[in-house]
């Protein structure tokens, strides 16, 4: 007869077929509908064991309780125990596993649960009991939390020499290197070395490939800066901004964001108008006195025209003389000779013709005027603005 599944409600995707080959050959002993069922809830308690713990723990609990005699499910249910911080009941599992398999696959687990439960003495003596015949693996993974037993009994130093050996070596790049370096500096930190501390945070960091450590930030708490970091971590990248390029670059088409746009604090005396402003200003005063320039010679030939038109001292009025020569006596013989007895009256300037002579200096005086008040004015609004 099936068994009756009144258990916990399974996740999406916790299916039997999940199971790896090996964890299914461990369920062969149950009849097929429970150790589907057991299978199910063992794959819903890997797919929790991170996110949530504890709902893992109660589908580990219900497995174990429909097949206690099976090692795979205890060691299941000890393993998700200890994530969730039930440490008393994950080293009655794992040991109940260690006496059903004979093996030490989780004795370092089983260390560290004695730590949790304050019992540091009974740690180092369990970690004792293994004995050297461990995977490399377990072996380190050993000798950190026998380090830890020793720190909880104030053994500082003697915890960092127990972390000590052949593979705490920087060049070293074992599956647990980033973990063996990451504890031996935590150790010397606690033990008052705090530059040697630093520089294994260092190593750890390096060797960090995964980043399940806070190596780097343990190392820059510790006081080392951020050229030290650098250093010992070749592949980071060292980000630059670079918006003072994008914007006093003249090719970009893309919007200059208000942030990054943002004016620079002006020197108090200094002019705030940029390059390009100021280079327009300058070709408008370059134009401006050439424009003064040329209008300048301009007037200079009409006042040299209007002084010839004008009639000489001597000369009688309404007497043109557009063939005069230079001394003002004419080349005609009878305009050359005055009337009997009259002697010629100084010549008067018409109104007409003084206004005129002054003129072309009075539009000069204007032009510059008004390129003192019109230019000059708006540059130094620019500047001021």
């Amino acid at each position: 007869m099936a068994p009756v599944e009144s258990g916990p409600a399974v996740p999406e995707g916790a299916d039997y077929s999940a199971l790896d080959v090996e964890a299914r050959a461990g369920l062969r002993s149950l009849p097929k509908s429970l150790a589907e069922l057991v299978g199910k809830h063992l794959v819903a308690a890997g797919m929790l064991i991170d996110e949530d713990p504890e709902r893992a723990l109660v589908h580990a609990r219900y497995a174990r309780e429909r097949a206690s005699r099976v090692a795979m499910v205890r060691e299941a249910a000890g393993l998700t125990a200890y994530h969730a911080g039930e440490w008393a009941e994950a080293l009655s599992e794992l040991r109940a596993v260690r006496r059903m398999s004979g093996g030490n696959a989780h004795i370092a687990v089983m260390v560290d649960c004695e730590r949790a439960l304050g019992r540091p003495e009974r740690a180092l003596e369990l970690a004792k009991e293994a004995g050297k015949d461990l995977t490399p693996d377990v072996a380190v993974e050993l000798r950190i939390v026998s380090a830890g037993a020793r720190r909880d009994m104030g053994q500082l130093e003697a915890a960092v020499v127990a972390l000590q050996g052949d593979d705490l070596d920087p060049k070293r790049r074992d599956p647990w290197s980033a973990r063996l370096f990451y504890a031996y500096a935590d150790n010397l930190e606690a033990a008052g070395r705090a530059e040697d501390a630093i520089r294994w945070f260092l190593h750890a960091a390096q060797a960090d490939d995964d980043e399940d450590t806070d190596a780097a930030e343990r190392a820059f708490a510790l006081g080392a800066d951020e050229s030290e970091i650098a250093a010992a971590l070749p592949g980071e990248t060292v980000e630059i901004d670079d918006s003072d390029d994008t914007a006093d670059s003249d090719d970009s088409d893309d919007p200059v964001d208000s942030e990054e746009a943002a004016e620079p604090a002006s020197v108090p005396g200094t002019s705030t108008v940029d390059d390009s402003e100021a280079d327009e200003a300058d070709e408008a005063d370059e134009a401006d006195e050439a424009d003064e320039v040329d209008e300048a010679d301009e007037a200079d030939e009409v006042d040299e025209v209007e002084e010839a038109e004008l009639p000489q001292a001597g000369q009688p009025i309404g007497v043109s003389t557009p063939d005069s020569s230079a001394d003002g006596v004419s080349k005609d013989p009878e305009d050359a000779v005055p009337a009997d007895g009259d002697t010629v009256a100084e010549t008067e300037v018409p109104a007409d013709d003084k206004k005129t002579a002054t003129e072309p200096n009075s539009s000069v005086d204007r032009e510059v005027e008004g390129d003192a008040d019109g230019e000059g004015t708006g540059q130094a609004e620019r500047r001021d603005g």
